[in-house]
């Protein structure tokens, strides 16, 4: 399925699942109500099944309050417009490898040690096709190509044997970067601060793993997705990477991020950028720092593209 947090026409967030270009307005006032009601999600995921190869009208089992309407009618949001809590890892190593480089530094044991993370502001969350304003007092404005999942159910100190099990679903994530702040805050050894936390744009919708399943090999650390994923920059691509080249498994991040913390369902946990996935790796001469007008689109397959333009 592909869930939704979305706007009706009269201004009424809901939650949905979208069907081609189609979407079922549920009842549940956004997606992350409706994942805490598990009973319900069942029940959801039952009519979309039974509703399969019949687009013509509802079938019962969705419901007396669902309402079928043209996806071009309604207003999709960020799947979980105000996450819990949002982590940010970095999971793909041809990234890090190359961020580094770009710093003279060489690749750190460490790194394979653990799959690290940091908490970003959950408060700055954008919908595919919000605007997303430049920050003030920045002139280097990058992107940040990931995919990251949400959790589905609470946990804490969670084996990686049964991490899968909490991932409600996958969606794109852009962690919009403001290069120049982020030299200034990795100076003080605390990690990233305003290079950070002005905007992440989620979206369009979160897939659910089984929505994946024809991509997807291994399980637990070895869990892999042949996911190709690719940015473009007013039209013209920039980079190409693939969800299969992660280091670090979803499984992995989750129980890693679980121990002696309790995940929570709707928190993001982010993969970091895949490979060639910013500016700041691919350099300037091949694109330079974002500016107010441009229109980025981050596509995943599987997923579909994540919008937005800088204003």
């Amino acid at each position: 399925m592909k869930l939704a947090t979305l706007i009706t026409g009269d201004g009424i967030m809901r939650a949905g699942v979208v069907l081609g270009q189609q979407a079922v307005v549920l009842g549940y006032p956004s997606l992350l109500a409706l994942l805490r009601d598990q009973e319900g999600l069942e029940r959801v995921r039952l009519a979309w099944q039974e509703q399969q190869g019949r687009e013509d009208q509802l079938v019962p089992a969705w419901g007396e309050q669902a309402r079928l309407h043209a996806l071009g009618d309604l207003t999709l949001l960020a799947p979980i417009p105000e996450p819990p809590t949002m982590r940010d890892f970095y999971a793909f190593e041809q990234h890090v490898a190359a961020a580094r480089a770009k710093r003279g530094l060489q690749m750190i044991p460490e790194w394979y040690q653990i799959p690290t993370f940091y908490f970003t502001n959950t408060s700055e969350i954008y919908g595919p096709s919000a605007p997303i304003p430049y920050p003030l007092g920045s002139e280097e404005l990058d992107i940040e190509l990931e995919i990251a999942c949400v959790i589905g159910k609470e946990g804490k100190n969670i084996p990686v044997e049964q991490a899968s099990d909490y991932i409600a679903g996958y969606t794109i994530m852009n962690d919009w970067s403001a290069r120049d702040f982020q030299r200034q805050d990795m100076k003080l050894n605390l990690g990233p601060g305003k290079g950070k936390d002005f905007a992440t744009s989620l979206g369009p919708w979160l897939a659910t793993p089984d929505e994946l399943a024809p991509y997807r090999s291994g399980s637990a650390a070895t869990e892999r997705y042949d996911m190709p994923m690719l940015a473009r920059i007013n039209g013209r691509e920039i980079s190409r990477g693939n969800f299969k080249d992660i280091y670090y498994s979803f499984a992995q991040m989750i129980a890693w991020a679980s121990r002696n913390a309790r995940l929570c369902v709707g928190d993001v946990l982010g993969s970091g950028t895949v490979g060639t996935g910013c500016i700041l790796e691919l350099g300037t001469a091949v694109h330079r720092w974002l500016q107010p007008g441009d229109v980025v689109e981050l596509e995943i397959t599987g997923i579909g593209v994540l919008r937005n333009t800088v204003v």
